[in-house]
């Protein structure tokens, strides 16, 4: 009888640790001591538990197709499966008298003469192989389970990330220094609320040659999964639940949230309108139905927007893009403050900065001194450790809570520190340049108007034809302030 040798390996380390030529070994000698003919040779690098088994299925078909009666010849009965899945196919070629099995370790042969026990065995071999899977899997859930309570990732690591062992055998994750800036890179661009996937991975290519995790060019795909990716931010997403995570944090939460709200009402854009260049397409959103309102040109020359109406509840009105765009203008002029004005806003920032400088230094100052204390203990507990006076199991628990303050310490000494005179001097340029911007918007291209218009605006809603509009943060402030005497009134 002609047959088939059948070696697995669940992976590569064990392929390199010969255990797939060992086997292969004892199958070719069992062979010839059972006059077998090996017409075959599978070397598989797959898990068994697999939903799709492609060598096995490749094995079953070519069986299923020969003339010829043929004999399987695998080591254990957990080489060839570990379910239940395949066992009425093999069995339905047995009872064809189309194939036989052979378990080497187990000396089984199930054949088309094989009495109960011997079916009994051949099944408690796959029930104890099924049972080794099902533990396994529990294992790696509950330890999982506890990596996301301890704030660890336990899959592979986020594109600009690298998994890392420490010599502790911890596992853990470092930032990829060549790939971590392609993520900021990402959500700066779509934050403009003028690009695409499309274009951003186009955009990153052209510019820094950027690629994949796997070296491949980047692409919409690749830069859709990292934008919606909350772990950028510090939290994980897993089983739809959020949680903190203890690795660097790449994007501000804040930067992360305001690309979240673009996505959401990018999504409702009707696709026909995408090829069009239309001022504030994405920007405003339907204050009854809460929809996408569209734009739409006419002629060739005039823009009129509406609710896209997807829910068939609002009654369609069209508004003419000027009209819109002057209330906009209006608004913004909210924001000109004269050069007295501005002198007080900053008087103001640099007196708050100066509280600030005085706050840190006071917090500084207790910091170290908790920095401090927390090294003594530390010293103090490999001392007691050493002569003896507390178990390991209590030296290993307080002193990881030792390393988590002194941890935490380093994380808000970190945060410390920050120069605030570039952001006063940046407030003081921001409400300058407000006091011409109905100028800039005039002479700016329209990728140019758009930016400016997501920069001051947020939450703009068309009520019918009225637009209601709301200034950004600290926008909103300085228009509130615009007609009171003093600042800090």
């Amino acid at each position: 009888m002609k047959a088939i040798i059948f070696a697995r390996v669940s992976s590569k380390d064990q392929e390199a640790g010969q255990s797939m030529a060992a086997q292969v070994r004892r199958l070719t000698e069992y062979a010839l001591r059972k006059n077998l003919t090996v017409e075959n040779t599978y070397q598989v690098i797959e898990s068994s538990s697999k939903d799709t088994r492609k060598q096995f299925g490749k094995i079953i078909d070519f069986v299923k197709k020969s003339k010829e009666a043929y004999a399987i010849i695998t080591d254990t009965v957990d080489r060839l499966q570990r379910s239940f899945r395949e066992t009425p196919m093999l069995d339905d070629l047995r009872r064809q008298e189309k194939l036989e099995l052979h378990f080497l370790r187990e000396n089984l042969v199930i054949d088309k003469n094989s009495n109960s026990a011997q079916m009994q065995q051949w099944d408690i071999g796959v029930l104890f192989a099924s049972s080794y899977v099902r533990q396994l899997g529990d294992n790696v859930k509950r330890s999982q389970e506890q990596c996301f309570k301890n704030g660890q990732w336990a899959f592979l690591a986020p594109y600009g990330f690298l998994n890392r062992s420490l010599p502790s055998g911890k596992k853990t994750l470092e930032v990829n220094q060549e790939l971590a800036p392609n993520v900021v890179k990402i959500f700066q661009l779509y934050a403009q609320g003028n690009q695409s996937y499309r274009s951003i991975a186009k955009t990153l290519y052209q510019e820094n040659q950027a690629t994949t995790s796997r070296g491949k060019p980047m692409c919409p795909r690749t830069v859709e999964m990292i934008i919606k990716n909350p772990f950028y931010m510090g939290m994980m997403l897993v089983k739809k639940q959020l949680s903190p995570h203890g690795y660097p944090t790449l994007v501000p939460e804040r930067l992360f949230h305001h690309v979240q709200d673009l996505i959401a009402g990018r999504k409702k854009a009707p696709v026909k309108y995408a090829g069009k260049a239309i001022l504030l397409r994405g920007l405003i959103t339907c204050a009854y139905c809460r929809g996408t309102v569209c734009g739409d040109i006419k002629k060739e020359k005039y823009t009129y927007y509406g609710c896209h109406n997807a829910k068939r509840i609002c009654t369609r009105r069209f508004v003419k893009e000027e009209v819109l765009v002057k209330t906009l203008l209006d608004k913004l002029r909210q924001v000109q403050l004269t050069d007295e004005r501005i002198n007080q806003v900053v008087e103001h920032l640099q007196d708050f900065e100066s509280q600030r400088v005085e706050y840190e230094q006071h917090t500084l100052r207790t910091l170290n001194e908790r920095h401090r204390l927390v090294q003594e203990r530390i010293s103090k507990l490999i001392d007691m450790h050493i002569d003896g006076k507390i178990d390991a199991q209590i030296y290993r628990v307080k002193l990881e809570e030792y390393k988590r303050e002194k941890q935490d310490i380093s994380l808000e000494l970190n945060a410390l520190g920050k120069d605030s005179t570039a952001d006063i001097v940046t407030a003081r340029e921001v409400l300058k340049l407000a006091q011409r911007i109905p100028q800039i918007y005039e002479s700016s291209k329209l990728d140019e108007k758009r930016q400016l218009l997501g920069f001051f605006f947020s939450n703009l809603k068309l009520d019918h034809e009225k637009l209601d509009v709301e200034l950004r943060e600290p926008f909103k402030i300085v228009a509130a302030t615009l007609h009171q005497q003093e600042w800090r009134e």
